[in-house]
């Protein structure tokens, strides 16, 4: 789980926040941002909330108990159940406890994330509101020790899942017996459940989506696997492509070469300082120039406590990279004339000499 020392750390960096936005404390409720700044894991069927005073102190409430490993300064609980029934009511319970807390800090400009537990506190707060989300959403760009330890776990989900995936894809096979035997895989790398739903992408012969019931791969098919196991809150996010029956044709290994290409341009281009939108503009020309149409969606995008963060590789937003992000690089060519289309995704971390590969598992189509 997240280290309490780099807990408080980005507890502090929140203050910072507090301090330049003229604010006395924050609530924090979205169980992604309870983990962040305190550690503690809430249970998907439970509510928690953290108090971050501008002063330095922290407040937690969790679920039946005090959490006894947290980075709160303060650690109380409430009721989450009551003879193992779950009360539905929970976001109002914990809203109510938070309120009484900021009351006896006579706290009066309130920030607050986007969640069950604040759609109830803001109303009944005697005081001023804004929301934080935005400069959360900043803060969590740049992973810290602890964050990436649990990362590169997720990862290693997924060199499992692409080892699978080459042991059980040929002709004939069904995608939802191809999503059950990735899903065993991740898990067992993991040691434990994933915590959160297995996403992304396990259609074959098509540029994405999830298995369908009773489609079988066929010879001469491309079959894309872009996986997204969560290990502890943290997602992975990469892509590879497998010939069906391993015999890939000339016009797919055509595509390949391209797709390959492009990520040679971003893994030279991608730095601390770096526009997003020039290195999607860069890998665009690549496509148009070697297969005559461009990207067709993003080139990428942050990763981390959820499988799309900032930056983004888009041309929709105007992204400056950060020493200390993960990004995932995702470029893709499709067609009928493939057979689907070839998508290959690899997370890197940025650091201050460049882009650092995280995934160590071959490009190939075999």
């Amino acid at each position: 789980m997240l280290e309490p020392d780099y807990c408080r750390q980005r507890q502090q960096r929140l203050r910072d926040v507090l301090a330049e936005q003229k604010l006395d404390a924050a609530v924090c409720a979205a169980p992604a941002h309870v983990y962040y700044l305190t550690g503690h894991w809430t249970r998907w069927t439970h509510q928690s909330a953290v108090v971050i005073f501008r002063d330095g102190a922290s407040w937690l409430t969790s679920a039946n108990s005090p959490s006894d490993r947290s980075a709160a300064d303060e650690n109380v609980a409430y009721a989450a159940d009551h003879l193992s029934t779950l009360r539905q009511e929970q976001p109002a319970v914990v809203a109510q406890q938070v309120v009484r807390r900021l009351e006896e800090d006579n706290v009066r400009r309130l920030g607050f994330d986007a969640s069950e537990v604040n759609s109830q506190v803001v109303g009944p707060f005697d005081g001023a509101c804004e929301p934080i989300d935005p400069q959360l959403w900043q803060l969590r760009r740049c992973k810290d020790p602890d964050e990436l330890a649990l990362m590169k776990t997720a990862i290693q989900c997924t060199l499992a899942m692409h080892r699978r995936a080459k042991e059980v894809v040929e002709p004939g096979v069904d995608e939802v017996h191809v999503f059950g035997q990735l899903h065993a895989a991740a898990v067992s790398e993991a040691g434990e459940p994933l915590s959160a739903l297995l996403g992304n992408d396990y259609a074959c012969a098509a540029a994405g989506g999830p298995p369908r019931r009773g489609r079988k791969a066929a010879a001469g098919e491309l079959y894309i696997l872009d996986l997204g196991p969560a290990y502890r809150g943290y997602f992975a996010d990469n892509s590879r492509t497998l010939a069906v029956d391993r015999q890939p044709t000339d016009a797919q290994h055509q595509a390949w070469l391209a797709v390959t290409g492009a990520m040679t341009i971003v893994e030279q281009m991608a730095r601390p300082g770096a526009r997003c939108q020039e290195i999607f503009s860069a890998v665009d020309e690549h496509f148009k120039v070697q297969r005559g149409t461009g990207m067709s969606h993003h080139l990428g995008h942050g990763v981390g406590l959820q499988p799309h963060e900032y930056p983004h590789l888009n041309p929709h937003w105007d992204d400056v990279l950060k020493e200390g992000e993960v990004i995932s690089v995702e470029p893709g060519q499709y067609g009928a004339q493939l057979a689907g289309g070839i998508r290959l995704e690899n997370q890197y971390l940025v650091t201050k000499d460049g882009a650092l590969n995280l995934v160590e598992f071959p490009l190939d189509l075999v």
